[in-house]
């Protein structure tokens, strides 16, 4: 397991985000945080799958430690992306965080059917937002030991 707390390699982190106002709020955020952590961005489904799959352009992409992933996205939406992350055998065990605007029940049960591991809603305002991205920090970045590395592991 990669344990956050041991201040070598940047964290790798995949924004699947099409907001653009959203993208420099969590850049922003992140830009205070006291470790090192390479923002990835997709703004779509098909450019996500694509850059975990490492295909064409994303050829040497990295694979990321954490995932934030709206649902409300063009293209192919963030369930499908769910669905196609946790059914692939080498993607299916990167942490996955549901980030998005949707606070209506049957996103969030179907989040969790398809093994988001965890689900929050994005605040309208830029205090709030920031404190959310500061808590994913201080748990999924520092607290929680997240999956190693593994060179040559499929994808």
């Amino acid at each position: 397991m990669k344990s956050t707390e041991d201040g070598g390699m940047p964290i790798e982190v995949l924004l699947v985000e099409d907001s653009p106002g959203d993208v420099r709020l969590t850049q922003e955020a992140f830009r205070e945080y006291s470790k090192p952590i390479r923002l990835h961005l997709a703004a779509d489904g098909i450019e996500a799958m694509a850059f975990l799959r490492r295909e064409g352009i994303h050829a040497n992409a990295p694979r990321p430690d954490l995932i934030l992933l709206d649902l409300n996205l063009p293209k192919m939406d963030g369930r499908e992306v769910l669905a196609l992350i946790k059914g692939d055998q080498s993607l299916k065990i990167i942490p996955t965080i549901i980030l998005t605007t949707s606070d209506n029940e049957a996103d969030v049960t179907m989040s969790y059917r398809l093994r988001a591991n965890c689900y929050l809603r994005k605040p309208a305002h830029w205090d709030a937002f920031d404190n959310l991205v500061r808590s994913i920090n201080a748990f999924w970045l520092t607290r929680a030991k997240l999956p190693q590395q593994i060179p040559n592991a499929g994808g």
